[in-house]
């Protein structure tokens, strides 16, 4: 291959850097142009007085992904950063006081399970088979493969998925599958959660989406030594260290396009050029804001958006021996919450609270015997609403549920306090209306109807992340790389 080649990259979230190290070890030239003054997009971080805290996606799961990144170009992985398996996934505090500790150990998971709800553990033993073949049956077309390239469906793998089509549960909504496989209603709540992994609704999103646990509970949760921004402090240190070039606080004001072709990009008034661009940005504001002269899918970009959030950053003057990594306080009323979220278009009034804490394993993120609560609940996207106004009742509102939850009085324990929501999000990330995860899921299509990570009219334009094929979230923001690095191999520069 020509080494003279250059790939222009816009954006440097995980996608981005992830395509950008694949083409590089292809023997691409590759320079990255950043709007923000750091790598990484969503996963970066944030200092409130003495407390550290992720930024944004803080489930690490599936981490050979990352790890096969180092292995392409070379290196090897753990001189770069290191990560520990996670025993305690979750714990969950249900409405009706009851409490529950997903375990990482299946069958200790499952014999916790049947002493907590009205289940036998062989239930959940079948529950979790069934994520399994639903994962190794869809992972090859769905996850690993472009869906928009005709020759992906022309084998034996895909074959076998459509045969089997009846166990993928798409004819019926996450949360009638887990109504079918349990009785126990908060049982029905811990597995509906699994929507929100994609920003969706499980009272909308097809039962397929029940193969989302498989995820935590086969691959595991893990967490990085560092806090996640070790994810990309690691990623971008392997991509200098392999020869490519950032450009920080270079925003690209326009792709420029030739003859129906891709061939640059406009950064500070000047043409930068390149045999080929892929952006990493969401793809309605490439599509807005870049390619304003060109014609712009319109069906595609006017899809329903998943949902955003709204996160409290918390330094807390105590700590918690009953909560880990990953909590979570569900509400009394599951359903209205994404009523709120996908239809009112507002803060539920009952929502569901989240709370990370890193400083449970990394104890230099908060004050000795202190804590850093990442606080957050899922909120609709922006279309305008009063958000200062929302915001305000919405931190009442979750106050009163950690309150109930662990019996304090949180508000006296918060000495540090910053906020990240919806406007935030889209003016840090891009990301049109603060949505996380770009398009819902809540069709029994949707897979099918993201944008793909090529451009269907113009050649040598490419597109990762997020809003684009196959979604959002730390795996498959690393999976849209690789698929669109695969595409750019297999196709080559035309």
């Amino acid at each position: 291959m020509n080494n003279k080649r250059k790939a222009l990259i816009i954006g440097s979230g995980l996608a981005g850097l992830s395509a950008a190290i694949r083409l590089k070890t292809q023997g691409f030239d590759v320079e990255v142009f950043e709007a923000n003054t750091y790598p990484g997009g969503k996963l970066a971080e944030i200092q409130v007085g003495n407390y550290r805290f992720d930024a944004g996606p803080s489930l690490f799961t599936m981490p050979h992904f990352v790890d096969e990144l180092f292995q392409l170009a070379g290196k090897n992985p753990r001189d770069y950063y290191n990560y520990k398996r996670k025993d305690v996934v979750c714990n969950y505090f249900f409405h009706d006081s009851t409490r529950f500790t997903a375990y990482a150990d299946a069958n200790q998971y499952a014999q916790h399970a049947s002493e907590t709800f009205d289940v036998e553990p062989k239930t959940i033993h079948k529950y979790f088979r069934n994520a399994k073949k639903k994962y190794d049956l869809t992972a090859p077309l769905f996850l690993e493969n472009s869906l928009h390239v005709l020759g992906n469906y022309l084998n034996l793998k895909t074959l076998k998925a459509i045969s089997q089509l009846h166990l993928l549960s798409v004819f019926s909504t996450l949360n009638e599958h887990n109504k079918n496989a349990f009785r126990d209603k908060n049982l029905q709540q811990l597995f509906n959660r699994y929507a929100t992994y994609n920003g969706s609704s499980p009272f909308m999103t097809p039962g397929i989406m029940s193969m989302i646990p498989h995820l935590e509970q086969h691959f595991g949760t893990f967490v990085p030594e560092g806090g996640m921004i070790a994810i990309t402090n690691a990623l971008w240190k392997l991509a200098e260290d392999i020869g490519m070039t950032f450009h920080f606080g270079h925003p690209v004001e326009k792709i420029i396009i030739e003859h129906s072709t891709a061939c640059g990009v406009l950064v500070n008034n000047n043409i930068v050029r390149g045999e080929l661009v892929i952006s990493n940005m969401d793809v309605v504001p490439t599509y807005r804001k870049l390619l304003k002269e060109q014609i712009a899918p319109d069906k595609t970009l006017k899809q329903e958006r998943s949902s955003s959030a709204l996160i409290f950053y918390w330094g807390i003057k105590r700590s918690f021996p009953e909560l880990d990594l990953h909590n979570i306080l569900f509400s009394g009323d599951y359903e209205n919450e994404f009523d709120d979220i996908f239809h009112k278009k507002t803060i539920p009034t009952d929502p569901t609270v989240y709370i990370n804490i890193s400083a449970k394993d990394e104890q230099s993120d908060a004050p000795e015997g202190f804590e850093n609560w990442f606080v957050m609940i899922n909120v609709p996207g922006n279309t305008g609403q009063n958000w200062d106004e929302l915001i305000v009742s919405a931190r009442k509102r979750i106050i009163e549920r950690i309150n109930k939850a662990l019996n304090i009085d949180i508000e006296s324990l918060i000495e540090a306090e910053d906020v990240l929501e919806p406007r935030t999000i889209e003016s840090r990330t891009q990301s049109f209306q603060g949505s996380l995860y770009g398009a819902a899921s809540n069709d029994r299509f949707s897979a099918f109807l993201r944008h793909p990570n090529f451009s269907q009219r113009l050649k040598n334009l490419y597109f990762c992340g997020g809003s684009v094929h196959p979604g959002g979230g730390i795996p498959l923001a690393l999976l849209s790389g690789r698929i669109t690095a695969n595409l750019i191999e297999k196709n080559g520069v035309k």
